[in-house]
């Protein structure tokens, strides 16, 4: 039925003959299509199917007009090809839409080459103007449901817990993609180039677009790369979003409430993030291990000026 629907979306003469399961995907399966011409040129499409979730109708409405909006401007994301959220002629909630060239990155290797490409690449997301904008940002994490590391430092959790049940501090609203970390960034690195010479070719995964502040995008970013590659590397990404002319709030106590409040969401979904980067080759980073990163993280954050 899915691959049915994707065809009558095609050019003439088009027909999709090949499918590729696609790793890291999270809260969806991801398929490359391959669609061959009448006179044998091949293209591929990147298929994403929603299997086991409520609101995939609403994800699906929600990544085809952020693809809709995003066409035409400078940030590199997907065409949108068809959408089918509630799955009327598919077997299951489908996207539809181009594959972008490029891959993700998530060595430590070139490191420090990325950080400047992916804070000035938020910089231009947050610069888009949304002629309506997205649904309020939701921060699904409470104070209540945040799971502290087994050996994590008590006081700054603690600390940190506290701060996040205050009010969310006033904000200047920005269009975020909401999920923005090297995960759903796509790099083109030349094999036998320096890591300099990377350069980014791809945004995906528009599935939650949100309209609030930029610190929230920032932060998000910001503990992916800290458990990734170190706490350090959280902190650099935030000074490298404000040298690429990005704008975070104002005062200390602000900055540290978003970048928090993030960390801590990732505390309860450990297991969950840390199985795709594994698969992705950075099979050092068990659900321990990421752990004690994220506890290293929201340490430092606490204890630093931000």
């Amino acid at each position: 039925m899915t691959l049915a629907w994707g065809n009558r979306h095609l050019a003439a003469g088009e027909r999709i003959t090949g499918t590729e399961a696609l790793r890291g995907g999270i809260t969806a399966e991801m398929r490359r299509l391959t669609v061959r011409a009448p006179n044998g040129d091949t293209r591929h499409l990147v298929l994403r199917t929603v299997v086991d979730a409520d609101d995939a109708d609403d994800w699906l409405h929600r990544e085809a007009g952020a693809l809709t909006l995003l066409a035409g401007t400078d940030v590199p994301a997907p065409a949108l090809v068809a959408v089918d959220p509630t799955a009327a002629h598919c077997e299951f909630p489908s996207l539809l839409m181009t594959r972008l060239p490029g891959r993700t990155v998530l060595d430590d290797a070139g490191v420090a080459a990325r950080v400047p490409l992916l804070a000035r690449q938020l910089v231009a997301i947050h610069a888009v103007r949304p002629a309506q904008r997205p649904r309020e940002y939701r921060a699904l994490t409470t104070a209540d449901t945040v799971v502290v590391p087994p050996g994590g430092d008590a006081a700054a959790w603690t600390a940190a817990i506290d701060l996040i049940r205050e009010p969310a501090p006033a904000y200047e609203g920005r269009f975020l993609h909401r999920d923005f970390q090297p995960g759903n960034v796509l790099f083109d690195v030349p094999p036998a180039g320096s890591p300099s010479a990377a350069r980014i070719t791809g945004v995906v995964d528009w599935a939650t677009p949100s309209w609030g502040p930029a610190d929230f995008d920032v932060a998000h970013c910001a503990t992916n790369l800290a458990v990734l590659h170190g706490p350090e590397w959280g902190f650099r990404f935030a000074d490298a979003y404000e040298e690429a002319g990005g704008v975070l709030a104002a005062s200390e106590r602000e900055r540290r409430y978003w970048r928090v409040r993030d960390a801590l969401a990732l505390s309860e979904e450990v297991s969950l993030v840390s199985g795709p980067w594994r698969e992705a080759g950075r099979t050092e980073l068990t659900p321990g291990a990421v752990a004690e990163r994220l506890d290293a993280y929201v340490t430092a954050v606490m204890n630093a000026e931000v």
